[in-house]
């Protein structure tokens, strides 16, 4: 089961352009999945997609054709195999006959050839496929880091530039992006203290967040906490942005808050929280009508109102008038590529041609911001 679930959420990420934060989540539940085996479907699904760049390498080359050419149900067991034969302590002989297994579902066609590939596979460890398929760090060091350490060759260019030409450096920021990150949850204040949270879920409270306490391991949709309302699945980062414009000092009124980009719904549900405290309400919009739903699923119970709606369209639709809120946020649209390590298949979809239009969606947001902020 817990293979079957990585293969839905890879499937789902690849097919729908999902991302595997928001659909993993929602697989455990509808299998029953907990405990031990979200863990270890949780650890295929996010460790498949962080060395997709080489375990794709290592099956065409396993398989003898490219990886474009295998039938794509196919191809995402055969990685979801490659990464357990390679990343874990699966015993091999139960990587290889768990991976023609799941093909078994998927293509019933193709199991005798996914028994072929995987056995390949298995004849190397991942250090021997790399010294194999990588280009010489001599000649090609950014063709190498990024078979090695699997990321595109334009992000470990612009990783490396920006760490002034330092290949040592640049190989270290790739390997910690590919490190599993550590789960912090964010206690709602007025729903749950961080310390209490911390003993209540065997945790330590956050260094700087005062909302934030840190996961040891484990599946955090398990906790009761998360159940009931009182805590949310947050980076400490995001508590930290969420708390400065609830902090920040204004004159006058403070009732009406305003999220304006708002999917998936974090720091709407930590605003929520704190705007409960305060008499105030935040309106939290968000285009995507996939997103606005996990919005209001996030702030259930508190003062949220959610608008499925395009944020730059402040003053020209009565529900976003301008000059109307006292705070405003806008967390905009971006690439991702700061966050590689909670959405390692961001890297993957991205390109450099993706960034022109997104910096103007910024700029147009943040001015539809300041239309809608009031003074003071």
């Amino acid at each position: 089961m817990p293979r079957q679930a990585a293969y839905e959420a890879v499937a789902a990420v690849h097919r729908d352009d999902a991302y595997a934060n928001l659909v993993l989540p929602t697989i455990l539940r509808d299998m029953g999945l907990f405990g031990r085996d979200a863990a270890f479907a949780t650890e295929l699904t996010y460790g498949t997609l962080r060395h997709l760049g080489t375990l794709d390498a290592i099956l065409s080359d396993a398989a003898g054709r490219d990886v474009e050419r295998i039938d794509p149900p196919v191809r995402d067991a055969l990685r979801i195999g490659a990464y357990q034969l390679l990343h874990t302590r699966v015993p091999p002989h139960a990587a290889v006959s768990s991976t023609v297994d799941l093909v078994r579902t998927v293509g019933p066609g193709a199991t005798g050839f996914a028994n072929a590939v995987m056995r390949e596979v298995s004849g190397r460890d991942s250090d021997a496929w790399v010294a194999k398929l990588a280009p010489p760090m001599e000649t090609d060091p950014i063709g190498h880091l990024a078979l090695a350490y699997s990321h595109p060759q334009w992000i470990v260019r612009a990783f490396s530039e920006a760490l002034g030409g330092d290949l040592g450096e640049t190989a270290r920021l790739l390997i910690e992006d590919n490190e599993r990150p550590p789960v912090h949850l964010c206690a709602r204040p007025g729903l749950a203290d961080a310390v209490e949270l911390a003993d209540e879920v065997r945790g330590t409270p956050g260094a700087f967040s005062p909302y934030a306490v840190y996961l040891s391991g484990g599946a955090p949709g398990d906790l009761p906490a998360l159940a009931q309302g009182r805590a949310h699945v947050q980076d400490e980062g995001s508590q930290l942005v969420a708390n400065a414009l609830a902090v920040a000092p204004l004159d006058g009124s403070d009732g009406r808050w305003l999220d304006l980009c708002a999917g998936p719904g974090g720091k709407s549900g930590l605003l929520g929280a704190l705007a409960a405290q305060r008499n105030a309400r935040v309106t939290a919009v968000e285009v995507s009508e996939h997103r606005a739903r996990l919005v209001e699923q996030a702030t259930r119970g508190l003062p949220v109102t959610v608008l499925n709606m395009d944020g730059r369209e402040v003053g020209a639709d009565p529900e976003l008038p301008e000059g109307h809120f006292d705070r405003v946020l806008v967390d905009a649209p971006c690439t991702g590529l700061g966050s590689l390590r909670r959405r390692p298949e961001s890297r993957w979809r991205r390109q450099p041609s993706d960034l022109p239009p997104l910096t103007r969606l910024q700029r147009e947001l943040l001015a539809a911001a300041l239309r809608a902020v009031r003074p003071g």
